[in-house]
């Protein structure tokens, strides 16, 4: 099964091609005269100066016999070619789709080894709402490739490395661990960062063994790391309760931290430097990539080891492309880093390839994002000013989605709203950063996301919902119509059917562009076509055949919308 858009495509390309002698796109748009439009001829009639209506005509001539799928094939206005597909043709591709755990989503042709690098929390400071884009994006997007058949590595590069541990340490010395253990179970890792912090501003004294311990630490001072294990470890177990609350794939097995790379840094210099890629810029080791130079227009250095002999953020990312390539064997890396990492990513990227470390078949993606705001348009704050933090923001998505479940529906028990409270909840909030496209800022509006009209996730899962409540008060399971042949035959049904069959399309089409809202727009199509249908084709209400060939159409759509969710990690409650 394919979108027939897609299909329809590949026939005209092929018309095209034989006309201009080169390849075409046909410009396969839908119609609000016709279930298609073919807009190539537009194009070609300029190339060639010709008339688009006979381009257009010699288009069909060359086109042959397409009565398989389609019913009618029609040149209209100035050169359209309009095009309404054969019930049949569209009943067998549902039926397929149907037949398929995948609903028609095609597996990728080949299964490739992609590298998601997402979330990167700190050790010893709390995740904020800076961190959700990061996190929600990256999971969304590895369980799309998952879902078309790719391996997927999630990699969770925390911060977990550096100076600002030596101070944490000691912090943590004068504390006494179980005090330090305590506040970070209750999730106050903030006020224990803001306090080392503090100290060290503060007290000379203190900032001396501070520096003390970073030396231990990075010569491997067996008790330092036993105290720095300890940090990273409870730091961990504080990330872990926000992924769950989050319900985001990552776990343990997916942390990836700054330390994990150490024994490689030195590699990254004395490669870099028998390949003759390093130059001294005082005192430094740095790299001059050509195309980046600073506002001045002189050339930029990329910094690989410091004047102290200090390794630097470059250096971790280089020796990171060392290890996915050369270890893992990778043939995507995608990292999912706010927009302004963009310069230092294009830099690490630049001096891997000139290294010779990143082939040029391996893809390094940056998976740039912006900012959420607040409704004064800037970044988003608590009212005290500080950055919102992620916990509280998600505490708060639930309880607000508990009061408009309550509202909705006042007959469900306590216990069956406080878990459709979770899932619109959280719902919500994702399905609010997911549906913007990532490289804009958004504004973070509470009665927006939780609405249950328009585009936003209530919505969706209020249409999943209710074809759920169709099938109960049908009293017929829903596995029953497997042998069910649909029959099409009003417009609404023909305009939900041409939608459920390009989710397909909509799946590939948003992991090429690693645009999550992509999709978002697509399910948002589909529960409003579905909507159109619902209206104006009684299905209850019907008689059979029809009324188990619209039931079959409820289906098809609850699967759409439960595994198109699903895929941004975002679940279908069966009743709200």
């Amino acid at each position: 099964m394919a979108d027939p858009l897609q299909l329809l495509s590949q026939r005209f390309a092929e018309a095209f091609a034989a006309l201009a002698g080169s390849a075409v796109d046909p410009a396969v748009r839908p119609s609000e005269h016709a279930d298609a439009q073919v807009n190539g001829a537009l194009s070609v009639a300029k190339a060639l100066s010709r008339p688009p209506r006979d381009v257009a005509n010699d288009v069909l001539g060359r086109l042959g016999d397409v009565s398989d799928m389609c019913e009618t094939v029609e040149v209209a206005g100035p050169g359209f070619v309009n095009v309404v597909f054969a019930a049949d043709f569209l009943n067998d591709q549902l039926r397929i789709a149907l037949s398929d755990e995948r609903l028609g989503v095609q597996a990728a042709p080949t299964s490739e080894t992609v590298v998601v690098d997402f979330s990167a929390p700190n050790v010893a400071k709390e995740m904020h709402v800076g961190h959700l884009r990061s996190t929600v994006i990256g999971d969304a997007l590895v369980r799309m490739h998952e879902f078309v058949g790719n391996r997927v590595i999630r990699e969770n590069h925390i911060g977990d490395w550096g100076t600002p541990f030596g101070m944490l340490i000691e912090h943590l010395l004068d504390l006494g661990e179980a005090r330090a253990t305590e506040e970070f179970s209750v999730g106050d890792l903030d006020g224990f960062y803001k306090e080392a912090r503090k100290k060290f501003e503060a007290d000379d004294i203190f900032k001396e063994r501070s520096r003390m311990r970073v030396v231990a630490l990075q010569a491997g001072e067996e008790e330092t790391l036993r105290m720095w294990r300890v940090l990273v470890a409870e730091s961990t177990k504080y990330f872990n309760r926000i992924y769950r609350q989050l319900d985001v794939l990552l776990t343990d097995d997916d942390l990836m931290g700054e330390s994990t790379y150490n024994d490689l840094l030195p590699v990254v210099v004395e490669r870099l430097r028998s390949g003759g890629h390093l130059r001294q810029s005082d005192g430094a080791d740095v790299m001059f990539l050509n195309g980046f130079t600073n506002r001045e227009n002189e050339p930029l250095p990329l910094i690989i080891r410091k004047g102290d002999g200090g390794y630097n953020y470059a250096t971790t990312d280089l020796a990171c492309v060392i290890d996915r390539v050369e270890r893992l064997g990778v043939d995507r890396m995608w990292y999912v880093v706010g927009a302004p990492q963009a310069q230092h990513l294009q830099m690490v990227e630049a001096a891997t390839r000139a290294a010779g470390w990143l082939p040029a078949t391996v893809e390094m993606r940056h998976v740039a994002f912006g900012n959420v705001l607040g409704s004064d348009r800037k970044m988003l704050k608590s009212r005290s000013g500080e950055s919102v933090k992620l916990s509280a923001l998600l505490d708060e998505a639930v309880e607000r989605a508990r009061a408009a479940v309550r509202e909705k529906n006042p007959d469900l028990e306590a216990a069956a709203q406080d878990e459709i409270a979770r899932m619109v909840g959280i719902g919500a909030v994702k399905y609010a950063d997911l549906s913007t496209d990532r490289v804009k800022d958004y504004i973070f509006d509470w009665d927006r996301m939780l609405s249950f009209d328009g585009n936003t996730a209530p919505y969706l899962q209020y249409a999943h919902a209710r074809i759920c409540s169709i099938f109960r008060r049908a009293d017929v399971a829903r596995d029953s119509l497997a042998a069910t042949l649909p029959s099409i035959s009003a417009k609404e049904e023909r305009t939900l059917v041409l939608g459920l069959l390009q989710f397909d399309s909509a799946v590939r089409d948003t992991i090429d562009k690693a645009s999550p809202h992509r999709l978002c727009t697509y399910l948002y199509e589909v529960a409003t076509a579905f909507t159109g249908f619902y209206e104006n084709c009684p299905v209850l209400k019907s008689a059979e055949p029809v009324r188990s060939s619209r039931l079959v159409l409820c289906d098809a759509t609850a699967r759409v919308l439960r595994t198109g969710l699903g895929l941004l990690g975002i679940d279908a409650p069966e009743a709200m």
